[in-house]
């Protein structure tokens, strides 16, 4: 007999701190995430190609939306997160002014704000697709992305191709990286959790850290709903899209060694 796995449900804070502990700490995030560097170019190039503004979901600290601003692009971000909302406006601040009259912020859950204009290009990057837990999160979201784009606008999202390996992990078992820097607190020792719920598609990660001077460990849990690549394209579908690449990695097609999927869609007439 297979053993029990944890199934989750839908109003568990387990979930809810695995939505949005991750993003509570700018400095690491930002520190973590420095070296992705080729996702920031593709959508960069994609928002000029698009010839218009642009609307990206789960626009965090602006990663992504500082350098679309920058290529002289219009761009509305939209997220929930009031701590990276707030390391966002500093950053923008130290920008020109030039800059910052070309990025609109707007806090706010993506499957519900309505911004009462239309979009060249609208995006939701780097696994922010993969907060939608439930099929009635992401139909509600689609809608609004149908509801944001331009008559010949496109949606681009990218997510994490599942890992049969990380899914099938032991959750009692630690996977220990060496040790690095970790702001504010200084060097730490580092290991990660995998706990799969296969029956609502959701990989929780605890990441763990403890600090090397003795101070009291503590962890950051994670939680991403796992999209099979044709399973989003069937989301995509039957909320009224059509899809018009598919790109592996954010530089060639989609093979069976792909990390990250990479969709362009557009609304269907």
């Amino acid at each position: 007999m297979p053993p029990k796995r944890n199934v989750v449900p839908a109003d568990d804070p387990e979930l809810r701190a695995g939505t949005s502990a991750h993003y509570e700490d700018a400095a690491y995030y930002t520190k973590t995430y420095a070296s992705r560097r080729q996702d920031v170019l593709f959508y960069v190039d994609r928002a000029e190609r698009s010839g218009g503004s642009v609307l990206e979901y789960g626009c965090g600290n602006g990663r992504i939306l500082i350098p679309t601003a920058r290529a002289g692009i219009e761009i509305v971000g939209v997220d929930l997160s009031d701590t990276m909302l707030a390391d966002l406006a500093e950053r923008l601040a130290a920008e020109p002014a030039e800059v910052r009259a070309r990025a609109l912020v707007k806090k706010g859950d993506m499957r519900a704000v309505a911004l009462r204009r239309r979009f060249a290009l609208v995006t939701c990057p780097f696994n922010a697709f993969l907060h939608l837990y439930e099929r009635v999160d992401i139909e509600r979201f689609l809608a609004r992305v149908k509801a944001h784009l331009a008559p010949k606008g496109r949606f681009v999202l990218d997510v994490s191709v599942p890992d049969a390996e990380e899914l099938a992990r032991k959750p009692e078992r630690a996977y220990r990286t060496r040790p690095f820097v970790y702001p504010g607190v200084g060097r730490v020792r580092y290991a990660e959790r995998f706990d799969y719920d296969p029956i609502r598609q959701i990989l929780f990660v605890s990441m763990e850290f403890e600090p090397m001077d003795g101070s009291e460990p503590f962890m950051t849990p994670l939680a991403h709903r796992q999209i099979y690549p044709r399973e989003l394209e069937a989301m995509l579908h039957y909320a009224g899209f059509a899809i018009e690449e598919r790109i592996g990695d954010f530089d060639g097609p989609v093979e069976p060694e792909t990390r990250t999927l990479v969709l362009v869609a557009r609304a269907r007439s």
